[in-house]
């Protein structure tokens, strides 16, 4: 259990510093940017459905008996998603445009965050509860997520007004809420046993529903041949990556 506890706080932690990748902002071109959000959105997309399909279907699918039961809360992790988008404001920005429209929202942004990265926590968690290898492709897949997330969280809040230093502080403090997620999983599966069956199917709905409605209508937009086949490609790549992790699962 001590190596699992490490390997959860570790990966937390390095999720966590992701938010500090918006300061590279500062440094890019807008044009540039606009091109690697695209295709980092591409490869995350793959990345989670990859996970979902490859990693924890068939590790809830192996509770063969309860597998009905399963999908009943693959659902309520979509309906759960769809819930926090709905009433905390948690829309995903991953985009450099997303900011013209939701630029008096600054503060807000960064409570959906917060909220968001409580869950973030929770997915990681379950999963190393479940096995190191679950743990660490679940860990991939929400760093690729992150990372076209936070550029544009952070391009938010500098819309927003608040100053770069604070806008890279606030961002941090706010992806931290991650330990809060893992805190509440310790706390449940201490006190009930196979806590990972119901929160892994929570965690499958959660990755489907960010990856159907929040990461696919970005992609929708580029309509450019050349792009969208880039775009594929690149989904693909995300994909192939969470099939070799998944050897590495069921090797272990």
């Amino acid at each position: 259990m001590e190596t699992t506890l490490i390997y959860i706080f570790g990966s937390v932690l390095l999720v966590s510093t992701v938010s500090l990748v918006g300061v590279l902002l500062l440094s890019i071109s807008d044009k540039l940017l606009k091109k690697v959000l695209l295709y980092l959105v591409s490869f995350s997309t793959g990345a989670l459905l990859g996970s979902v399909f490859l990693h924890f279907l068939p590790e809830i699918a192996s509770h063969g008996e309860h597998f009905r039961d399963a999908m009943v809360f693959v659902l309520l992790g979509i309906l759960f998603s769809f819930s926090i988008e709905q009433f905390m404001h948690w829309r995903h920005c991953h985009s450099l445009e997303c900011t013209a429209r939701i630029h008096p929202m600054g503060p807000l942004v960064l409570i959906g965050d917060a909220a968001h990265n409580v869950i973030d926590g929770v997915l990681i968690a379950t999963s190393y509860l479940v096995s190191i290898p679950l743990g660490i492709a679940t860990t991939i897949a929400v760093l690729l997520h992150e990372i076209p997330q936070e550029f544009g969280d952070f391009a938010v809040l500098l819309h927003s007004g608040i100053t770069k230093g604070r806008a890279l502080f606030f961002n941090f403090l706010s992806a931290l809420t991650a330990f809060v997620g893992v805190f509440i999983v310790l706390g449940l599966s201490s006190n009930m046993i196979n806590v990972e069956e119901i929160l892994l199917p929570l965690a499958a709905g959660n990755f489907l529903y960010i990856a159907g409605s929040d990461l696919i209508p970005e992609l929708h937009k580029e309509v450019r041949f050349k792009r969208s086949v880039l775009q594929l490609a690149c989904m693909i790549a995300g994909i192939a990556l969470m099939y070799y992790l998944s050897g590495m699962h069921i090797a272990h």
